[in-house]
């Protein structure tokens, strides 16, 4: 069935390179260029008259485009256009329950609609505010003044990767042509199983993803339905499946979950600068001494977040170890995180956290050499290696949900086969065919 899916597949996206190739030659000899501006949104539209943008038709008015500028105040702009205090004052009373003009941001665009009157003059007919790479308010002085919002086009692609690291994920996953938003959205993934700052030359990952995208720009990477990572020679798999229940969403192939009670990490650091050890050379105090725990060195202000749920036990200065958060996760483990710059907001004894919440921020306080972060874990009292510590598994997928679980992992596995051909195909043949046209 997939492999019936890929070949039909290959065969609708060879005929539509080599038409679009075949299409974009002959309009290059019969046609001069031109700039046209696209309709995007909901309410776009074209009929046999007009292109229609956000409701307005467009081709009717000579569009100025500008951008928000420090200073710029909702009647400020408005003045600059040409339009009345008393108009002004009418539309911010027609948008008081669709937009607060105080909320136009610095750096935003927008778009002024202008319409030829009778003398000759242009006069504004139409104002669109991009409020944020999803929407537009439109503020319309055609006839009664009036306001609305509307959501631009989404568009949702499916997309299929392979990526070897040999530099860094960030860097690999771009130079494969990937948006870097898969990078982070893999690092969330498998944040409780995988150590993306201990990542080896050589490990890489699959995976089968939707990718939103609007006025041409990728908004961000929504499901991914499919996902193998090899670190250090292990494979870890990672399936998409909505079990009902809030919470985790992604399962490995056996239906346990993806997230763990504990993160693999405290923050995001650039090196380990000493490990746990029961006899390190203090760097300060040059004395060998127990040190149970890790050393994570990374600029100050660096967000420190809470491994797991749990209450914190204590928030203060405590001497060499400086600005310290101390957390009771369960009956068996509790974790503390030293020489912090600052504490968390809302990071008080007896304040309940949950697992990736801001407990902190890096710091050199206490006694130490630099900035970085002194983590530790208990387990019934005894210290751990946090590097070393098997992390609990969160609860599985309940059993009357598996037969639902490997249905969906049978439709991964066929978008992954069908996808995987089509992208071999078009390294294979598709991009020497569009070479050469």
């Amino acid at each position: 069935m997939s492999i019936r899916v890929a070949l039909l597949a290959v065969a609708a996206a060879a005929t539509i390179v080599a038409g679009c190739a075949r299409s974009n030659t002959d309009k290059a000899t019969t046609e001069p260029h031109k700039t046209v501006r696209e309709s995007s949104g909901k309410n776009a539209a074209v009929d046999d008259e007009h292109i229609y943008e956000h409701g307005i038709p467009v081709d009717m008015y000579s569009v100025e485009d500008g951008v928000i500028k420090d200073g710029d105040y909702f009647s400020v702009i408005m003045d600059n256009l040409g339009v009345p205090q008393a108009t002004v004052n009418e539309l911010i009373a027609a948008g008081k329950n669709v937009f607060d003009v105080k909320n136009i941001k610095v750096g935003n665009q927008y778009h002024a609609y202008f319409t030829p009157d009778t003398s000759g003059d242009e006069s504004l007919a139409y104002l669109v505010y991009d409020r944020d790479r999803r929407s537009v308010v439109v503020f319309s002085l055609e006839d009664t003044p009036r306001v609305y919002i509307d959501e631009k086009d989404i568009t949702t692609t499916v997309h299929y990767d392979e990526v070897t690291i040999n530099n860094s994920l960030w860097y690999d996953t771009q130079q494969a042509g990937c948006t870097p938003l898969l990078a982070i959205k893999l690092s969330d993934i498998y944040a409780w199983t995988i150590d993306f700052f201990a990542l080896q030359k050589g490990d890489s990952f699959k995976a089968v993803y939707e990718v939103e995208e609007c006025d041409g720009q990728v908004m961000e990477v929504g499901k991914v339905y499919y996902a193998s990572f090899v670190h250090s020679g292990k494979e870890h798999q990672a399936y998409y499946f909505d079990d009902g229940t809030a919470g985790n969403k992604y399962w490995n192939e056996k239906g346990e979950a993806s997230r763990k009670a504990f993160l693999k990490a405290p923050l995001k650091y650039s090196r380990i600068s000493s490990g746990f050890s029961y006899a390190r050379r203090h760097p300060v105090t040059r004395r060998v001494q127990p040190h149970t725990g890790v050393d994570y060195a990374a600029p100050k202000g660096t967000p420190v977040v809470s491994i797991g749920d749990g209450v914190v036990q204590s928030a203060k200065y405590e001497g060499a170890g400086g600005n310290t958060v101390r957390i009771q996760h369960n009956r068996v483990h509790r974790t503390a995180y030293l020489h912090l710059s600052k504490f968390g907001k809302g990071i008080r004894p007896g304040a309940k956290v949950s697992q990736g919440q801001v407990i902190g921020y890096v710091g050199a306080t206490g006694r130490c050499t630099g900035p970085h972060l002194d983590f530790r874990i208990w387990e019934n009292n005894k210290p751990v290696n946090p590097l070393k510590m098997i992390t609990p598994p969160a609860d599985p997928i309940a059993k009357g949900k598996l037969p639902e679980f490997e249905k969906a992992k049978t439709r991964a596995f066929e978008m992954r086969d069908s996808l995987q051909v089509v992208a071999y195909y078009r390294k294979a043949v598709l991009d020497r065919l569009t070479v050469s046209f």
